[in-house]
């Protein structure tokens, strides 16, 4: 044969091989569309990039999240789809990472699931980064060993920062009832309702979902359990590090936040748009950052359909979604987010008198649990009980009152290069071993050693989430039996193994609920990060109040 010839049968070869590898891979017939995905390992696929609603870009910027339409042809589900806009980053960070390519087009989703068919439960992982950045790509919450479990875990993406939370007048005048923000929100109720139509073509259990989250998918855990268009899309729920802090309500300034109307207006001026017309025009990541530097926080807003009122009315009211749930928070969290806690006073003086000029009736609870003989480690536990602790306690509450089993968990594990940063048991730091993801940590990220404890640590709590998302009970083969919030005050504490334990933190919760009741009483301050020294004068009891 001569050089010609070779080569048109080489490329033959070359075509035939990438035919018979594209036959290879898992074909998916789903109600959206017929999908290829790829083999992650022996047992274990995965489909990547999948539409579940259509892009709300340029004129359709903040409009509730569409239907995508069905896809025709066999579509490619070998590569994640792009990151929803977010800030430019800054200074670089313990969570800073590679995200990839961001767009307005980033409402797809990503399953795993086991390659053996069947009606696997179905866990919906909702990422955190303060409603402002990260992705369902991230490496760190890759759902492989979830599906190796037999288990299928899907993770989203959804509108972030001002494209996804802001609300304004102009806006409202477009949407019967006057509605706007949430955007974010309804986006993650859209990928639900697209789960629950598709996911069986996967192998997944549409009547098992389990919603999942850490941090601000947390928040967004207990925004979905109170939000009534999402009522039936699941059935049980984990909270990783939640905090039930006051939101923004739509029309109306209340307990020390502006309208989320009113936030509009001023994302408006910032950004130096004339229009409503002119901010839909403007490029999406100059709009963002400019929203980012003016200020503007994302949050969901109060407006009486999508999040009826308060997080803490609703669950107070019963109103949240019976379900099981599994909660907790880490000891940590607040040595990675030193932003939130102020400074540690020069001595302990100035801060006894400060806790007691703001705190009065309550301050020497206050002090007995967060002394002045530990000045830093004082001021960094206030802020982590005021926002993570009491949540999570006080879900595990809520949700045991409603009838609903509730287990409670706390975080506390450490290892050298942890510890030796300053960082044990930081916000965010237990999701590597639950998605057993340890190989897979941000560069900044301390890195566990390659130790037989560590993994082992990963698997039991790979085994009690799954387990939880099975049954509704966290259980692990040999590990120590987690029992039910209530009632004992039950708890698990991870450590270097899982350690049963009861009554978590005597008295955290009990000065931390009171505390919040005034400020919600008194309407005019906020309850989240502003605890402490920087906490507002609380009010005097009352008996709704004590």
């Amino acid at each position: 044969m001569n050089r010609v010839t070779n080569l048109l049968l080489v490329a033959v070869l070359l075509i035939a091989g990438r035919a018979h590898a594209a036959e290879s891979r898992p074909l998916v017939v789903a109600p959206a569309g017929t999908v290829r995905g790829v083999v992650v390992d022996a047992g274990t696929l995965a489909f990547k990039g999948l539409p579940y609603a259509a892009p709300p870009v340029g004129p359709g910027r903040w409009r509730a999240p569409a239907p995508a339409a069905r896809w025709t042809g066999v579509r490619d589900a070998s590569q994640f789809g792009p990151a929803c806009i977010q800030p430019t980053p800054g200074a670089p960070s313990v969570y800073s990472g590679e995200i990839g390519p961001t767009s307005e087009d980033c409402l797809t989703l990503n399953i795993w699931t086991p390659s053996a068919r069947g009606r696997a439960p179905v866990i919906v992982w909702i990422h955190g980064g303060s409603l402002t950045s990260g992705s369902g790509s991230s490496a760190l919450q890759n759902g492989a060993r979830y599906a190796a479990t037999g288990a299928v875990l899907v993770t989203i993406n959804y509108r972030l920062g001002v494209l996804g939370y802001m609300a304004h007048p102009d806006l409202g005048n477009e949407n019967p009832g006057g509605l706007s923000g949430n955007y974010g929100l309804l986006d993650q109720i859209a990928a639900l309702k697209w789960v629950r139509a598709n996911i069986s073509a996967f192998g997944g259990d549409p009547d098992n979902v389990t919603i999942a989250g850490e941090s601000a998918g947390a928040l967004s855990v207990m925004y979905l359990m109170v939000s009534p268009p999402a009522r039936g899309l699941f059935a049980k729920a984990i909270a990783q590090s939640a905090y039930m802090i006051s939101t923004p309500e739509l029309k109306a300034a209340r307990h020390g936040a502006p309208s989320g109307e009113a936030a509009g207006v001023y994302v408006q001026g910032a950004v130096t748009a004339p229009s409503l017309a002119a901010m839909r025009a403007m490029d999406p990541q100059i709009l963002t950052d400019k929203a980012a530097r003016a200020g503007f926080l994302p949050f969901g807003a109060v407006d009486g359909a999508v999040l009826t009122r308060q997080l803490i009315d609703s669950f107070d009211r019963g109103e949240q979604a019976r379900v099981p749930i599994l909660v907790g928070f880490n000891s940590g969290e607040i040595r990675s987010l030193r932003f939130l806690a102020p400074p540690a006073p020069k001595t302990a003086a100035e801060y006894e008198t400060g806790i007691r000029a703001r705190y009065g009736d309550l301050a020497d609870d206050f002090l007995k649990l967060y002394p002045a003989s530990a000045l830093e480690e004082s001021v960094l536990a206030t802020t982590r009980d005021a926002m993570y602790g009491w949540t999570a306690e006080r879900l595990a509450r809520s949700q045991t009152k409603a009838g609903q089993p509730s287990f409670l968990y706390l975080f506390d594990h450490g290892y050298p290069a942890m510890d030796q940063a300053g960082l044990h048991a930081f916000h965010a730091s237990e999701i590597p071993y639950m998605f057993g993801s340890l190989d897979r940590v941000p560069p900044r990220w301390p890195k566990a050693p390659d130790a037989a404890e560590e993994r082992a640590l990963s698997d039991a709590m790979v085994g009690y989430w799954t387990s939880f998302a099975r049954t509704g009970r966290p259980q692990a083969g040999g590990e120590a039996t987690w029992e039910a919030y209530k009632p004992a005050g039950a708890y698990m504490a991870f450590r270097d193994r899982p350690m049963a334990d009861t009554n978590l933190m005597p008295g955290m919760f009990a000065l931390h609920e009171r505390a919040v009741c005034r400020r919600k009483a008194a309407g005019d301050q906020p309850w989240n990060w502003n605890v402490g020294l920087v906490s507002p004068v609380l009010a005097r009891p009352t008996p709704a109040c004590p």
